[in-house]
């Protein structure tokens, strides 16, 4: 079981001292959490994309990539790789050198993001989004897979004898995550490449992730990339905790109240009910994110939103001390012991490498010598 944070690295006032970080102090503060991460003995760190105020994470490679050099053991992901407006022809050789430069430490979580205006900006009309999302991520699978493509779609020039360079990391390409809030065709996309599916259920209540990791699941299966309860999931949440419940409450509310993608609509009560935010002690965190294995069945990976809505940097840093220190390693050592046999782990380079290895047809040089009975010697 993989356990992470993901930032959306949004700029937002403090509500409590109305101070708001430059855009400079906003991006080492992700950095810094990062780098707090593996510290404390998280697995994953993910950045979203965006390229509106108030957000500044434009560049995720380049982060990811400043981060590489920083860390030995995280694997850094995206929180949503736009495969509607980025090309993907980019796309393949961005993350394939930031792949290589990570010692296979990537990979990457598709979606189409929630900002309306950024498809014009990048030459694209919102009305295509889920075909864009489809024709592109077959050309990016492509691309990581063979050689040399020849390709024509709907919403870029074709392609000729092209190839992308560099070549994926020892033949295998990241693996990739499909983020959805509410699309079945997502979740039907993920499926039928046999790639990971992400719920980033820290909106809807419950009942339609249900139906949305339910359908991913079945089609996984339809496809043929093993029984239902072995297809790849990961869940987002969000946590802010301190030793008293009230206290942690009483701090939180006025940032929830204020937050840019949730504030000035359900009380902070109500969203807790129907959402995985927990407010509350390490104790209550791991009771509720217990409960999300019965709800949406065995899953591979836990992301946490930790920094959002003008946390102070100190504030965020207590927070991944104890998600580290007090939460993660029960969450971990519990789910694992409820997993069957059978359900996989989330997907890593390595474990990549020694699947492609395991059905690499031999070369010449690897075949063993064979007699031939009369045969010359």
């Amino acid at each position: 079981m993989q356990f992470g944070i993901f930032t959306v690295g949004d700029i937002t006032p403090d509500p409590v001292t109305g101070r708001t970080p430059t855009e400079g102090e906003r991006i080492k503060a992700m950095v810094r959490l990062a780098l707090k991460a593996e510290e404390v003995g998280l697995d994953v760190f993910a950045t979203g994309e965006h390229h509106n105020p108030p957000f500044v994470p434009s560049s995720p490679t380049t982060m990811l990539g400043y981060i590489a050099a920083r860390t030995q053991h995280l694997i850094l992901s995206t929180a949503t790789t736009l495969i509607t407006t980025n090309d993907p022809v980019k796309i393949a050789e961005d993350y394939a050198m930031l792949q290589h430069l990570a010692d296979g430490r990537v990979d990457l979580m598709m979606g189409r993001g929630n900002t309306g205006p950024v498809y014009p900006w990048f030459g694209q009309d919102i009305r295509n989004g889920i075909p864009l999302a489809i024709e592109n991520y077959d050309l990016l699978h492509r691309l990581w897979r063979e050689d040399v493509v020849d390709w024509e779609g709907k919403f870029r020039t074709p392609l000729q004898s092209f190839t992308s360079t560099p070549r994926p990391l020892d033949g295998v390409p990241p693996f990739v995550w499909h983020g959805s809030i509410r699309s079945p065709e997502i979740a039907e996309q993920a499926a039928y490449y046999g790639d990971g599916f992400f719920a980033n259920h820290i909106f809807w209540p419950k009942e339609h992730y249900i139906r949305l990791i339910g359908l991913y699941r079945r089609r996984f299966e339809h496809y043929g990339h093993g029984t239902a309860n072995q297809a790849i999931v990961g869940l987002g949440g969000q946590v802010f905790m301190r030793r008293n419940s009230q206290d942690a409450v009483s701090e939180f509310r006025p940032y929830f109240d204020n937050a840019p993608v949730y504030g000035h609509g359900p009380p902070l009560e109500e969203f807790m009910e129907q959402t995985p935010l927990t407010v509350g002690t390490p104790e209550q965190v791991i009771e509720k994110t217990l409960k999300f294995r019965e709800y949406f069945g065995d899953y591979q990976r836990q992301l946490f939103l930790m920094d959002h809505a003008g946390l102070p940097l100190k504030t965020v840093l207590e927070q991944l001390d104890m998600l580290g220190e007090e939460v993660v390693p029960v969450l971990r050592e519990e789910l694992d012991a409820l997993r069957p046999a059978h359900v996989p782990d989330a997907p890593t380079h390595a474990s990549l490498k020694a699947a492609a290895e395991s059905t690499r047809e031999p070369a010449d040089s690897d075949r063993p010598a064979v007699e031939v009975q009369g045969s010359a010697r």
